[in-house]
């Protein structure tokens, strides 16, 4: 089992999959998470949005994530690239269909008095596709990274479950029962009723 002061524990995946949910479980189960409280809870997302701004600066300074190790940090899949990769990474991958993320960024927009263009959605379907098989080949490849694909649907049904499986991942003794009472069933929203799905686990293999 690894130490968990010897890695980096990561919460990846499409914006509105399921992120600030899995940090805050990992919070409440022991996990100190890296944030600055920089971007305030809002009406999209009330229980806060667990981000460190850094993160966005990773191709300047990449500097502060040693200090990351045995905590949890937040990082949009696009910036998991630009992670040192002389450090050990676990990494939760939030799986959640992508035509709900979609309708989730929509509404996000529009609360920000923005124009989604929905016309446009087939086409960020198809492209978030992509780019997430992409990635998860791309991690699946590197000496460094390990993945737990986390099924956020499965983890609004069941948090106890999807709690023990991420603590017995992670080789850490955390709180479960106070990870699956933070999860809150009424924030799932925009689920989705269209018929195309997102391909389970991007279409690739699963590494665990």
């Amino acid at each position: 089992m690894t130490p968990s002061s010897d890695f980096v524990t990561v919460v990846s995946g499409l914006p509105r999959s399921g992120t600030s949910m899995m940090m805050r479980m990992l919070e409440a189960g022991g996990v100190a998470p890296v944030v600055d409280g920089f971007r305030e809870a809002n009406d999209d997302n009330p229980m806060g949005y667990y981000e460190f701004e850094p993160v966005k600066a990773l191709d300047a300074d990449r500097s502060w994530v040693t200090t990351a190790q045995g905590k949890a940090v937040k990082v949009i899949y696009k910036l998991v690239y630009d992670l040192p990769m002389d450090v050990q990474y676990k990494v939760l991958l939030m799986r959640r269909d992508i035509v709900e993320v979609v309708k989730s960024q929509e509404k996000m927009l529009v609360n920000d008095g923005r124009d989604p263009g929905i016309e446009a959605r087939d086409m960020l379907v198809g492209l978030f596709q992509k780019e997430m098989s992409a990635f998860g080949g791309w991690a699946a490849a590197q000496d460094n990274i390990e993945i737990h694909d986390v099924d956020y649907a499965g983890v609004v049904r069941d948090p106890q479950k999807a709690a023990e499986e991420i603590a017995t991942w992670l080789g850490r003794d955390l709180e479960t029962r106070a990870m699956a009472e933070v999860v809150s069933p009424d924030l799932y929203r925009n689920r989705a009723g269209h018929p195309r799905r997102a391909l389970p686990n991007g279409g690739r293999p699963r590494k665990n």
